[in-house]
């Protein structure tokens, strides 16, 4: 192959990195906060209801929805590294094989997560502290959602299988629709039909659908990149599809295990608190979707050229990930603190609602630096050859980082006190996944990484 077709073929290997990683995860992040600017739209609304059970349900809900999309995003992980690295080395035609077995693979996946969340949903509310309306409704919310949750998880892996091709902009409007979708329904449906949380469940699936109608059109009609799926394709791929995938899950499901932890810890301090979490929980991915966009973004960045060999442009392109992360983060943070009583009164907050609200804003925000630069560092390990260490370090960040600093911090604060524990936690791993990803590239530099 020439290398004008190579360049082609694999768009990152050429160029400046910085350029590429602000490029991916701008038009990545507008797609991954669409994505979870679905659950902000939906909480707005709802918010108008005026009813503290609503949104304190949409808190405990939102946490067993997040877990399917955290194995959703995982699934999409493998998917683009796989294929971002036969692109990189110029077999397109074992890209195109591991994009259908990974759709195929993400699509099963969440079947049986749907099928599991269903059966246990009960029980699961219960752990986190839900009862009365507020758990009734959550569970209302959860059951209606089912149908979305395959819809989803196929939608997410598609955008994530345009990216290892190189295909940012089409991998945005995946999400985006759904995000443009929901904002145009949920008011017909919770209002105009009067269904109130089951109309906000039932507009989200509705903007899931179109975004999977999308996701596939990207891939199979418009980059013909996607084979027939056959059981004996999936078998053929299982392996390396699994052996970054199952670490990435696991990596991805750290974070719904430690919200549900500290919804759990926030529970006892009443509905107003956890109605505070759940704006909290909300805002962070939309204010921050740059950063959870990051892992995505630079990831297929790192595979090409660590399947071209450019281990020079694989360390420059860790460097650029973490100097946008801190970038954002503090201007990110600027912006939250000025609006911060803003915020509070857009979601008709009241009493410790507004409290937790506030605290966020002001102190807890840009402590999301630490937090990009170990999503920045997963990228590195996904791509590397090393996912395991992804999952080492989120789940150390969701476990060691999170349970004694939140318990420590209810004792102190109450519930700012476990927003500011949390931070912490996250700044001590964030800064050591990434004295580690750096170890890591030196010595696939060298070709010690085996």
């Amino acid at each position: 192959m020439s290398a004008t077709a190579g360049s082609r073929s694999a768009p990152f290997v050429t160029g400046s990195t910085m350029r590429h990683v602000v490029v991916m995860t701008l038009t990545g992040a507008v797609g991954l906060m669409a994505l979870f600017a679905v659950d902000l739209i939906d909480l707005f609304f709802l918010s108008m209801l005026n009813q503290t059970a609503v949104t304190a349900a949409i808190g405990y809900a939102g946490t067993v929805v997040f877990t399917n999309l955290s194995v959703a995003i995982g699934s999409g992980i493998a998917a683009a590294a796989l294929v971002a690295r036969n692109v990189g080395a110029g077999d397109m035609n074992r890209a195109r094989e591991y994009a259908t077995s990974a759709l195929m693979l993400s699509l099963l996946i969440s079947g049986a997560i749907t099928l599991a969340i269903n059966l246990g949903s009960g029980g699961f509310l219960a752990l986190l502290g839900a009862s009365g309306e507020a758990k009734r409704l959550a569970q209302l919310f959860i059951w209606t959602m089912t149908p979305g949750y395959i819809l989803i998880s196929g939608a997410i892996c598609c955008s994530f299988i345009l990216r290892g091709i190189g295909d940012a902009r089409r991998a945005m409007y995946i999400t985006l629709s759904a995000a443009l979708v929901t904002a145009c329904m949920d008011p017909i449906f919770i209002f105009g039909l009067g269904w109130g949380i089951q109309g906000a469940a039932a507009a989200t699936v509705v903007g899931y659908a179109v975004s999977f109608g999308i996701g596939l059109h990207g891939v199979a009609k418009v980059h013909r990149f996607l084979n027939p799926m056959r059981l004996g394709g999936l078998k053929r791929d299982f392996p390396a599809l699994w052996a970054i995938a199952l670490p990435a899950i696991l990596t991805q499901l750290a974070t719904p295990f430690a919200n549900a932890y500290m919804t759990h810890e926030i529970a006892p301090f009443g509905d107003e608190a956890v109605a505070g979490f759940a704006i909290v929980g909300r805002l962070i991915p939309v204010a921050f979707g740059i950063i959870f966009a990051l892992a995505g973004s630079v990831g297929p960045i790192i595979g090409q050229n660590y399947g071209a060999k450019r281990h020079d442009r694989v360390r420059q392109t860790l460097n650029d990930g973490l100097i946008f992360s801190a970038v954002y983060t503090l201007a990110t943070s600027a912006i939250l603190f000025i609006f911060r009583h803003d915020i509070a009164e857009a979601f008709n907050a009241a009493g410790r609602t507004v409290d937790i609200v506030v605290f966020f804003c002001t102190f807890v925000g840009v402590s999301w630096a630490f937090t990009g630069a170990q999503f920045v560092a997963a990228a590195a390990f996904n791509n590397l050859g090393r996912p395991k260490l992804s999952t080492w370090f989120n789940w150390g960040k969701s476990t060691l980082g999170t349970i004694p600093f939140a318990l420590v911090g209810a004792e102190i604060g109450g519930p700012e006190g476990i927003l500011a524990g949390t931070a912490i936690g996250a700044a001590i791993f964030g800064i050591a996944s990434v004295a580690t990803a750096y170890r890591i590239v030196r010595k696939s530099a060298a070709g010690a990484v085996r």
